[in-house]
């Protein structure tokens, strides 16, 4: 392969957004805010630890299958299918630590 060749395919995972996975607070922003910043349909809002804690004592996993397969009113994946596996563990995490569940994830500078 060319270095032609290799830039432009380096070029196009970069542009489909594919070579790297998003942070959380991302992918929150962009999908899981829809419903989990004002609590629609009963999402529980980021930050309300009453209302997370009991989401949070069933454990990572259950979080992890919920967000990727959809739970009650929430469709898998939040709605986008766009989401890679791995887009969907940060921003369970992200949820989960600005909700008084493990370590908090620290928000990005901007």
């Amino acid at each position: 392969m060319n270095t032609k060749t290799l830039l432009l395919a380096l070029g196009g995972l970069l542009a489909s957004g594919s070579a790297f996975a998003h942070s959380g607070e991302a992918v929150f922003k962009q999908t899981c805010a829809t419903c989990h910043a004002a609590g629609v349909m009963g999402a529980p809002k980021l930050g309300d630890k009453d209302a997370w804690a009991p989401r949070i004592a069933q454990g990572r996993a259950v979080l992890l299958d919920h967000a990727d397969y959809g739970y009650k009113n929430m469709p898998a994946h939040g709605g986008n299918d766009d989401l890679s596996d791995r887009d969907i563990e940060v921003a369970v995490d992200y949820m989960v630590g600005q909700s008084g569940g493990y370590p908090p994830v620290p928000p990005t500078k901007q």
